[in-house]
């Protein structure tokens, strides 16, 4: 009987070894107009995960999210926008986030709804990215560059422009599947 326990405890470690790693693509959010917005549907591409907010100093790296978007979604890179109203500077309404996002700035990249980022009530998608990154977001804008394999993460503030060299840099590599260092 203590030789069949011995047995169970040395197979265990490998049993919790074998269970698959979570991803980025194993979450969903609610679209900006409804319905969900699943990231499995990304699956094996680079996703660059920002905060925004309407209203807030930071609001024109919308300009430069686009343009980021725009020049790395042929090779398989996608901006995933997450309003959030989080630090108070956000609309409560989908329509008018929406509305902003393509009269202001020409939002293409795919918005989600108004998420919580941070605390008790954090969205499990972002409690999962501040576990692998250095934490939650500290203020609007801040991103989370996810490489194709849905696993690594690495986190830029939100003084880190959208055509800084170094966020740029780290997609490259992500895009190449290098380390994003």
């Amino acid at each position: 009987m203590a030789d069949v326990s011995r047995r169970a405890l040395l197979a265990a470690p490998l049993l919790m070894a074998a269970a698959p790693t979570q991803t980025v693509f194993d979450f969903r959010l609610e679209a900006l107009e409804g319905g969900a917005l699943p990231l499995a549907d990304f699956r094996g591409q680079a996703l660059l995960v920002v905060n925004t907010a309407s209203f807030c100093g930071f609001t024109p790296q919308y300009e430069g999210l686009q343009r980021l978007h725009d020049r790395f979604a042929p090779q398989g890179f996608a901006v995933i926008g997450v309003p959030s109203n989080d630090f108070r500077q956000e609309s409560a309404e989908a329509a008018k986030i929406r509305e902003f996002c393509e009269t202001v700035y020409g939002i293409t990249f795919p918005m989600a709804g108004l998420t919580t980022l941070r605390g008790p009530r954090a969205h499990p998608l972002f409690a999962w990215l501040a576990a692998r990154a250095g934490g939650p977001p500290r203020w609007n804008f801040h991103k989370f560059l996810v490489a194709r394999d849905g696993v690594a993460v690495r986190a830029f503030p939100t003084s880190v422009a959208p055509d800084h060299p170094d966020l740029l840099r780290a997609v490259e590599a992500a895009l190449g599947g290098h380390p994003m260092g």
